[in-house]
C-alpha cells in the first residue's frame, strides 16, 4: 500500500501501527484478508464496509485498510488537491475557505487535511475543520466549547471530529478574516 499523505504525524503512526497488528489482532494475514474481501456480495465500498464487520467482526479502520490493498485506494489519502477542488468549487464559499485556510495554516505545525465533505486543520489533534453550506458561505468547526464566545454555537451532527465541540457560520470573507483569527489561535493552543 502506498503511505497516505493526506494524514497528521499522529495519524500516519496510527495507520502503520494497525497495519503491523493486523495478523496478530484478527488471526489472519492480510493475503488472506484480501482473499475473503474478494468473495464480497457487494460493490459499493460502503456496502462492503459493513459485510465485514457483519460477516467477519472486522471494524472499520481495519475493513478499510484491507480493502483499499484488495480494490485500489481512496483519493482521500493520495489526492488532497482533487478533494479541495471538488469541495470548494463555488467561487463564494472558495474565497472565504481561502481566508480561513490561510489564517490555520499559519499557525505553527498545523497539517491540513482533506476529506470528501470537509478539511480539517490539526497540530497534535484536530481543531478545525470546514465544509461549505448549500446556501453559501462556510462552517467552521472549532474545539472549543460554544460558551467560549457568544458567536458559537455547539456542533451538532457535523462530519467531523467529535473535538469540534462549537461552530460558527461565515457569510463572508469579512466575516471569516474578522471572527476567526482569535477563535483558530484559541483551538489551535488547546491541540
Amino acid at each position: 500500500m502506498s503511505e497516505p499523505v493526506n494524514v497528521t504525524e499522529r495519524q500516519a503512526k496510527y495507520f502503520a501501527a494497525m497495519r503491523a497488528s493486523l495478523e496478530g489482532a484478527t488471526g489472519r494475514s492480510l493475503t488472506e484478508w484480501i482473499a475473503i474481501a474478494r468473495t464480497c456480495p457487494e460493490t459499493a465500498r460502503r456496502a462492503r464496509l459493513a459485510w465485514f464487520k457483519r460477516e467477519h467482526g472486522l471494524l472499520q479502520n481495519r475493513a478499510a485498510y484491507v480493502l483499499t490493498e484488495a480494490f485500489g485506494g481512496s483519493s482521500a489519502w493520495t489526492d488532497p488537491a482533487a478533494l479541495i477542488a471538488a469541495l470548494w468549487a463555488k467561487p463564494g464559499p472558495r474565497a472565504i475557505f481561502g481566508a480561513v485556510d490561510a489564517l490555520a495554516s499559519a499557525l505553527p505545525g498545523v497539517t491540513r487535511t482533506a476529506r470528501k465533505a470537509y478539511t480539517a486543520w490539526s497540530r497534535e489533534y484536530q481543531f478545525a475543520a470546514a465544509r461549505p453550506l448549500a446556501e453559501g458561505g462556510i462552517m467552521l468547526g472549532l474545539a472549543l466549547p460554544a460558551a467560549h464566545a457568544s458567536m458559537l454555537e455547539a456542533a451538532s451532527r457535523d462530519p467531523w471530529s467529535e473535538r469540534l465541540k462549537s461552530r460558527l457560520r461565515l457569510a463572508d470573507i469579512t466575516a471569516a478574516r474578522v471572527a476567526a483569527p482569535k477563535l483558530l489561535k484559541a483551538a489551535w493552543e488547546g491541540s
